[in-house]
């Protein structure tokens, strides 16, 4: 892609036809809203069902005899027990501990997988896969073969049951089904999302990406089906807590300072990249580690603002923003442990004015099963 020149999904002009306000995100079109507003399509979301245009992201086949023992190398989780048809979600290290980027695995077999990457790493993260390739394992980015939507919401799997013989009442959360044919268009379908609701995650090649599109929304309207763009997706996910790649993770922010404990596998017997460095650095401590603020005064949290604990500085906002779904005003931060304890009160530093602040427990926001 020549320097400069932004991409279009497949979608791009399903977004116009809906009057979706498109901007530039990392080098692709899409929308960060519409008519209705974010307020709504987080309202939606939670309560009805939306329809996300998640076609950027990255897609990396990883096939070959030695491809486990490649991705037990690579990831920081264990797919030493994950089944076929299954997911895992795992941060991808530097050797130093930093994250190169953090991802989603779907084994279809012992020899085949297919990684799910973010859209912004693309690159950097195939470069780093092949650097670190050996034996037999043959990577392939797909990314650009690839359309992918994501139907978030109680009414999704409603909405998408129309189109399919497969019982998705069956599939469990962190499942998928590969060929699966939605309206004739065949497909990934994967029980995930980045929202904390119910849902589902599809993938399908370009050529049928456009019917797949129309089939979704002529079933799903008549359920209240509605679109939704880059703005909800990012509330939706800091209600739910979940990081986002630059904010609560990057090449200088660790999965253990991120809370992310679970997904790295410090005792696991094949030796991951970076598992020194992260088992050192978890026997040290952080000076530095994510928390939940809730603010008690009505004041904006954005990125990078300051906080601090009187007039002593103990950290930095990392992601904040007014929540619809609990109609208060929420941020992640990393902030001292030492200091920072929970139910304890702090200040934020917004535009030289602070602002009281408490640290709560995350997720802010939990659905109900």
């Amino acid at each position: 892609m020549p320097m400069g020149e932004v991409k279009k999904t497949p979608f791009y002009d399903k977004h116009l036809a809906l009057n979706g306000k498109v901007i530039d995100y990392n080098g692709w079109l899409l929308p960060v809203q519409f008519p209705q507003g974010l307020v709504e399509e987080v309202h939606d979301t939670r309560n009805r069902a939306t329809i996300f245009d998640v076609s950027h992201m990255g897609e990396v086949s990883v096939e070959g005899k030695e491809a486990e023992a490649y991705l037990q190398k690579i990831l920081t989780n264990d797919i030493s027990k994950l089944k076929d048809n299954a997911i895992i979600y795992s941060p991808v290290c530097y050797p130093d501990g930093g994250v190169v980027d953090d991802i989603l695995v779907y084994r279809i077999n012992s020899e085949n997988y297919f990684l799910v990457v973010n859209a912004a790493n693309t690159d950097k993260d195939y470069e780093w896969f092949k650097d670190n390739c050996f034996g037999d394992v043959r990577l392939q980015n797909l990314s650009s073969d690839y359309a992918q939507i994501a139907l978030q919401g109680p009414n999704s799997e409603e909405i998408l049951q129309e189109l399919t013989d497969l019982s998705l009442a069956e599939m469990k959360f962190y499942r998928f089904q590969v060929n699966v044919s939605l309206a004739g268009v065949n497909s990934i379908v994967s029980r995930t999302g980045y929202t904390g609701e119910d849902g589902f995650e599809v993938y399908c090649k370009n050529a049928g990406a456009l019917a797949l599109w129309d089939a979704v929304w002529e079933a799903g309207w008549k359920k209240e089906l509605r679109p939704a763009g880059l703005g909800a997706r990012d509330v939706l996910r800091l209600e739910a807590s979940l990081p986002l790649y630059g904010h609560e993770l990057s090449k200088d922010i660790n999965p253990l300072q991120a809370g992310l404990n679970r997904f790295v596998a410090l005792d696991k017997a094949v030796p991951f990249i970076g598992q020194e460095a992260l088992q050192k650095q978890k026997q040290e401590g952080f000076s530095r580690k994510l928390f939940g603020l809730e603010m008690l005064e009505r004041g904006v949290p954005r990125e990078d603002y300051p906080v601090k604990a009187g007039e002593e500085e103990i950290g930095w906002i990392s992601s904040g923003s007014y929540s619809p779904t609990l109609d208060k005003f929420i941020a992640m931060a990393f902030l001292d442990p030492e200091v920072a304890q929970q139910g304890e009160e702090v200040n934020v530093l917004i535009r030289k004015r602070t602002y009281r602040a408490k640290i709560t427990k995350m997720p802010f926001y939990r659905r109900d099963k």
